[in-house]
């Protein structure tokens, strides 16, 4: 007997993936040697309700198999559904339900009800995500590491307790070099001023989002510590460095996002001020401060929650009225305050760690200020079923984010890339992303594949793996062979970041090749001498340029086309033009047979060479040098 159900073909489920309160869904089920069944069944639920029994007629009969069918009508109100189906035969029950991935597509039958089982995402109506955000380039900055805009090259200004780097000297990455705790006070002295001087250079790029790292006064160089929420660091600047950043990045076509980091803020800032270097009444000082109910303490002021245990940054209380005003809700809050001086949305970080409620009333206060505004969650696997702190996050529902970091790409991609799957297993991947995620928030997703969090993707794409020790990673630096294969294999994933569906997201630095393990070696300080005759970022900022110039790779769908061994295939289209892309991860050459017909592709140019072909039936032969991607207009 076999059965057979694949979510990701019309045939088999219409509408494909994710759909608005209220839609009619028909369900399919092939089944062939089972005879006439007793019965077959879909099983649907809601995600925290009851299980619906739906009886499925014959409908007809297809190259030897019975299809059974049923129509479901899908609830007003946005929610995930889960789906598998039953069958009862003379030989007893099996059941089908998601494939042990979950993954979406093809599933498989068992003996027992299904552990997988299908998804829905049902979704507002309403839901939309900023288009201008959408055929968006971003790049994102750690502010400290990026340029110093100061004349006399100086950044200090006063502050005690500051570790002053040389541009290029290799950040602390040991206890011992800060005197005992890791305590993240060395700086570089990157600052707004320097992000102004350097806004021609992102133009030229085809940069049109800067996301910045956080800018909030705090004690270390990453600023997650926040110290102000309401002031610029000052070693970065002041507020009207920031504003003047954003209005002279919107004179280039430059947006601004900023990175808001509301889980938590530093023990040493002005609404803890645990070690007192505020002018204020701290949390950790007083019962009758402010903002005591801000923060989590138990039966003493040392005894208080805090992020992943560390004591430098403790939770705060979401639940508080008075952290909603001040954060969200307030006419003068944070997220508004922000927004009216030129910021054109918000990176939430550790989103899965603030309750949904929260979330919403974020969304809601930065749209009102401006609707345009993007919101995007920092969430590292498939943000449409994320369970945290055992409940299930309702980010694409439609009143929550508009976009996510996108971790799961990343993986894909460089999986693909160092061959640790094949082509078949990266579509599979894709396609899950597709058929779980809204599209106007699959489109919105922020791909990167570097970040401040990760190792650099040309370190990665070295295949060199990681040293153990510290002293070796910072070390480190690709040499001969491994150097060419990372270029190759960087590149071909910077070709994949500009035409996938979703918004690239460059990390500062990997344009020309920058190196380094994860933080702090990938948070080096910008190496400017490598901005200047780089055969690497000349050939980087042409995937840029085809990104930016071609309609259909920023707003065009996609359809896998091609998943064959090592080589990945795939169709942008608009009702004006259609871009076929292929990807070859392996170190040999391939030569594969490409059936472009049914999309009437009955002639292809390659955007960035010299082929240009016809076919009647739409049957290319093609060859794939290796680590190669080629692109081809449909004409």
């Amino acid at each position: 007997m076999f059965l057979e159900h694949n979510s990701q073909l019309s045939f088999y489920r219409l509408p494909f993936g994710a759909v608005t309160c209220g839609t009619e869904v028909t369900l399919r089920l092939s089944v062939s040697g089972a005879g006439i069944p007793h019965s077959v069944r879909c099983i649907i639920s809601e995600d925290a309700g009851d299980e619906q029994t739906l009886d499925m007629a014959f409908v007809f009969e297809a190259v030897g198999a019975s299809i059974y069918s049923c129509t479901v009508i899908m609830p007003s109100q946005p929610q995930l559904m889960w789906y598998y189906f039953v069958l009862e035969y003379d030989g007893g029950t099996v059941y089908y339900g998601n494939n042990p991935l979950c993954l979406g597509g093809t599933g498989e039958s068992s003996e027992e009800v299904p552990v997988c089982r299908y998804q829905i995402t049902v979704y507002d109506k309403e839901y939309k995500t900023p288009e201008w955000f959408r055929e968006s380039v971003a790049y994102q900055i750690f502010p400290d590491r990026f340029f110093n805009g100061n004349q006399n090259g100086d950044f200090c200004l006063n502050r005690n307790g500051i570790i002053k780097h040389e541009w290029g000297e290799m950040p602390y990455y040991k206890s011992e070099q800060f005197g005992g705790d890791y305590l993240s006070n060395d700086f570089f002295g990157g600052n707004l001023k320097g992000i102004m001087e350097k806004l021609p250079y992102l133009k030229e790029l085809g940069v049109s989002v800067i996301y910045l790292n956080p800018v909030f006064k705090a004690y270390s160089n990453h600023r997650y510590d926040t110290g102000d929420y309401e002031t610029i660091d000052p070693i970065l600047g002041t507020e009207e460095d920031f504003s003047r950043l954003c209005s002279e990045a919107g004179k280039l076509g430059i947006r601004i996002i900023l990175d808001g980091v509301f889980n938590h803020t530093g023990s040493n800032s002005k609404y803890f001020n645990k070690n007192g270097e505020y002018d204020s009444i701290g949390a950790y000082q007083s019962e009758s401060s402010p903002y005591r109910d801000w923060f989590r303490f138990g039966k003493t002021r040392d005894d208080y929650e805090c992020w992943w245990g560390m004591k430098t940054l403790p939770h705060t209380e979401e639940t508080s009225k008075s952290f909603q005003d001040y954060i969200a809700c307030g006419e003068n809050s944070i997220i508004k305050k922000w927004l009216r001086l030129g910021a054109s949305g918000w990176r939430l970080d550790v989103v899965d760690e603030l309750p949904d409620f929260f979330v919403r009333l974020l969304r809601e206060n930065a749209k009102a200020v401006y609707p345009e505004a993007v919101m995007i969650g920092e969430v590292w696997e498939d943000a449409s079923n994320k369970i945290s702190y055992g409940e299930r996050r309702g980010y694409f529902l439609g009143d929550e984010l508009d976009s996510v970091m996108n971790y799961p790409l990343r993986s894909a991609v460089i999986d693909a890339a160092l061959m640790r799957i094949d082509a078949p297993e990266f579509s599979k991947r894709l396609m899950s992303l597709k058929e779980n995620y809204p599209p106007q928030a699959f489109n919105a997703c922020l791909n990167m594949v570097s970040s401040h969090d990760v190792e650099r993707i040309f370190t990665l794409m070295g295949g060199v793996p990681k040293p153990a020790d510290k002293d070796e990673q910072a070390e480190f630096r690709l040499l001969g062979e491994a150097y060419e294969l990372a270029s190759k294999r960087a590149l071909l994933v910077a070709a994949l970041q500009m035409t996938l569906p979703g918004v690239p997201c460059i990390y500062y630095g990997d344009e020309i090749g920058m190196e380094g393990f994860a933080d702090p070696f990938c948070r080096g300080s910008f190496d400017w001498s490598r901005t200047e005759n780089n055969v690497f970022a000349e050939q980087y900022k042409v995937w840029v340029r085809l990104r930016n110039e071609t309609g259909a790779l920023k707003r065009g769908e996609f359809e896998p086309v091609y998943a064959i061994g090592p080589v990945f295939g795939f169709i942008r289209y608009t009702e004006a033009e259609k871009y076929i892309i292929i990807a070859n991860f392996s170190s040999e050459f391939e030569k594969i047979r490409l059936d472009a017909g049914r999309f009437g592709a009955r002639e292809i140019k390659s955007v960035l060479g010299e082929e240009h072909r016809t076919s009647p039936d739409g049957i290319y032969w093609i060859d794939m040098p290796e680590h190669w991607v080629k692109v081809f207009a449909v004409q």
